[in-house]
């Protein structure tokens, strides 16, 4: 039928505008859903693509820095880079665990401390195990090494911290070429180090923490000689307002004396290990022989006649005279410091566990500034530096 007049002169524009409206909205709704598609799709891809482990060496992050990690792949990784713990990876022996290095496929390098496991399959060591978690998840400090995580497995239990190129100070003082290396500027900072973790431990921590087994194969050094505490297997959390006792625990040659008659735990009992630590570190060796003449030198009277032999000639030995004689003596500023160092660590030692400092003082002397010296470096005594009153 043909347009009426009146229909035929109507304008054009409102029902173009109409199909218009119906064909270019919906295009434009399509292409709007397949942008975001293919954005999402790309997103998942980059994502897929940063989680897999890479052997190219492009991602040096810390996966233990990251909230999200995959553990069961961290897992594998460390069983891969030990060769399922092969003893060729093997850098250290522990009283209840073996360490090993391990290069992660990212390039980071950990240590990993496989713990014994008896022939039943079960831990042989399960409290200790539960003891250093416990401890080094409460705690952080710059002279404590950091533990990234650990495992709990049926074939592996392990333990996994940070890795600390130096190795032990037990395997440095031993070591003649590295001992010269360690001259005395980094053997007090190293005393420092250890003085200023302990102070942290027993007052900055709540409850405080007791490490029970200060040694020198449980002091690493980074590439700096920065030192480091390790191994908190027999650490102890007190408890506040009652006693805590144990059964012994430690290494014999830096346990107190009191042990002999009394398990209880408090922070004196690293106070004297930190004391025979430092000895060691100015000695170049354990100082057994000397911590026994100075206890005997302590119990007799001053006006005993006495042999040639007897402890009182140890209690006179000069302070020179013990020092670790890879290195030359100290001089100008130095000999201050190693004056005070030895001071501190011969109080430390006292018999009386309460007449020994804390870790707390010994860790703000060695900070402050010292008065020059009155007497010459070279006369001092061990008599003079060990303090007999509380």
């Amino acid at each position: 039928m043909p347009c009426s007049p009146k229909n035929s002169n109507k304008p054009k524009g409102k029902k173009y505008e109409k199909v218009v409206f119906l064909v270019i909205v919906p295009f434009l709704g399509i292409l709007l859903l397949m942008v975001v598609g293919i954005f999402l799709v790309l997103c998942k891809k980059v994502e897929n693509t940063e989680n897999e482990p890479t052997a190219r060496g492009v991602d040096n992050e810390n996966l233990f820095a990251i909230w999200s990690y995959d553990g069961k792949m961290v897992y594998e990784n460390i069983i891969e880079a030990t060769k399922d713990f092969n003893s060729k990876h093997c850098i250290g022996l522990g009283g209840y665990g073996t360490v090993y290095k391990a290069e992660l496929p990212s390039g980071q390098v950990v240590a990993v401390k496989k713990l014994h496991s008896s022939q039943d399959g079960e831990l042989a060591n399960l409290r200790s195990f539960t003891s250093e978690i416990r401890a080094l998840t409460e705690i952080r400090h710059r002279n404590i090494v950091k533990l990234y995580g650990f495992c709990s497995h049926p074939r592996h239990s392990f333990l996994v911290y940070e890795f600390l190129e130096g190795g032990s100070l037990e395997k440095i003082l031993s070591n003649d070429e590295a001992t010269l290396d360690f001259e005395w500027t980094k053997r007090v900072n190293v005393v420092r180090g250890i003085a200023d973790a302990l102070s942290y431990m027993h007052y900055d921590c709540s409850p405080p923490v007791i490490h029970r087994d200060i040694s020198s194969k449980n002091v690493l050094l980074n590439s700096d000689y920065v030192a480091h505490i390790s191994d908190f297997g027999t650490a102890r959390l007190l408890k506040p307002h009652s006693s805590n006792w144990t059964s012994f625990a430690g290494t014999i040659g830096y346990a107190a004396p009191e042990l002999a008659y009394t398990m209880e735990v408090n922070e004196k009992l690293d106070v004297y290990s930190f004391g025979v630590l430092t000895l060691e570190v100015l000695m170049g060796k354990h100082p057994s022989d000397l911590i026994s003449s100075l206890s005997l030198s302590l119990q007799l009277p001053s006006s005993s006649s006495s042999s040639s032999s007897s402890p009182h000639t140890a209690y006179d030995i000069l302070l020179k005279d013990i020092l670790d004689t890879h290195l030359p003596p100290p001089r100008n500023h130095m000999e201050e410091e190693v004056v005070l160092v030895a001071k501190l660590a011969l109080a430390c030692l006292h018999t009386s566990s309460q007449c020994r400092p804390t870790m707390q003082q010994v860790s703000v002397a060695l900070s402050k500034e010292r008065p020059p010296l009155q007497n010459p470096f070279h006369l001092i005594s061990l008599g003079k530096l060990f303090d007999v009153n509380c």
